[in-house]
């Protein structure tokens, strides 16, 4: 084998440890709203509302408008 073949073939595996089954009685834990990417949903609103005033623009979420922040 190359170097690099193995190196590809290391890496794969590294990244196949990362894997796994998540068991029936974990899954309460992982529903729980701490576990979730924003897990107060208002200060989630008012952060995309304050990005897309800023960028003036307007993404895919529920955010309205854009530009001056004034909608």
């Amino acid at each position: 084998m190359s170097i690099k073949s193995l190196t590809i073939t290391l890496v794969a595996l590294l990244l196949a440890t990362g894997c796994t089954t998540v068991k029936p009685w974990q899954r309460g834990t992982l529903a729980k709203p701490e576990m979730s990417w924003s897990p107060d949903p208002l200060e989630a609103t008012l952060e995309n509302h304050i990005y897309y005033s800023k960028e003036a623009s307007f993404g895919g979420t529920a955010a309205a408008g854009g530009g001056c922040g004034c909608n």
